[in-house]
């Protein structure tokens, strides 16, 4: 296992499916108000150059729920690429903080940031990816439906971070996935990526689909082209009958903020189909199995 938590590739399928195994026993033992502190001493630093709310909050309460203590870091806190080097900057916290979670757009600063780091580095969200995000998605659908291995998943709108991350997470899990995006907004999909096709047809991608996942038409880093955006993405609305064409049992997840009237109509979120918030609970859960399994050295 990487001493790193970039990307889905940084770990094998058999760690991952560990990971989210292992946040679905700290789901448990949350409800049965069970009390596991083995980060007792441990600090993970959190930087966020980009909003976060969810993140935050889920990696604040799963460290101090085990123990540990969780420090903030705003923008203006933050020497991160404001005049000092990223490596200079890396190797003086790393001294002073057991794991640090950094929320950027720049996917190469983080990359040289945990280069750099001598301790366990995590993506809290850049441009190129939203891991964290995955392992809870992928927990969610394994309490509630089993096995994603073989099953059908669209994806139906920005090819961005959220996109690029189902690509990733359908060669560890070992799914097929059919990406819908406006002309021109496809992602790039590596050659190694066999069990991805991509259309422009959000009806073909949702028809016989096990899994619905969307996420927001203009994410953090597009916010200057957001009305651009929506004109690019009409007719790519999720709405229950477009989930009609799916299968009986499917799901419909959405990472969150959702901006209703856009990517999902009104009242969506709370569709029989949606799983959404046992999705977004399990963001505490997964990073919980992360940080443990990052900051607890496992035995030879």
């Amino acid at each position: 296992m990487s001493s790193h938590f970039l990307t889905l590739l940084d770990f094998s399928s058999d760690e991952l499916r560990a990971l989210i195994a292992r946040g679905g026993e700290f789901r448990r033992l949350h409800q049965q108000g069970r009390v596991y502190q083995p980060l007792k001493g441990k600090v993970l630093l959190m930087i966020f150059e980009a909003a976060s709310s969810r993140t935050r909050v889920a990696f604040e309460s799963g460290m101090s729920s085990l123990g540990g203590h969780a420090i903030n870091l705003a923008p203006s806190d933050s020497q991160l690429g404001r005049g000092e080097p990223i490596a200079d900057t890396a190797k003086a916290l790393s001294g002073m903080v057991d794991a640090i979670a950094i929320r950027t757009i720049d996917h190469e600063r983080l990359q040289a940031f945990a280069a750099a780091a001598s301790v366990p580095v995590i993506n809290a969200m850049s441009a190129r990816s939203h891991p964290c995000q995955l392992l809870a998605d992928m927990q969610a659908y394994f309490e509630l439906r089993g096995d994603i291995r073989g099953r059908r998943v669209a994806f139906v709108g920005d090819g961005y971070n959220m996109c690029l991350s189902y690509i990733e997470a359908s060669q560890q899990f070992d799914f097929e996935l059919i990406v819908a995006t406006p002309e021109g907004m496809a992602p790039e999909v590596p050659a190694w990526a066999s069990q991805v096709d991509v259309c422009n047809s959000p009806q073909d991608a949702i028809k016989g689909a096990d899994l619905i996942v969307t996420d927001v038409w203009a994410s953090i880093g597009h916010d200057e082209e957001r009305e651009a955006r929506l004109a690019r993405f009409n007719g790519f609305q999720i709405t229950p009958n477009l989930l009609d064409l799916a299968k009986d049992e499917a799901l419909f997840m959405h990472c969150l903020p959702a901006h209703h009237g856009e990517e999902v109509c009104a009242g969506l979120l709370d569709d029989a189909r949606s799983a959404v918030w046992h999705e977004a609970h399990n963001r505490r859960y997964s990073q919980q199995a992360l940080l443990e399994r990052l900051l607890i050295p496992m035995p030879c």
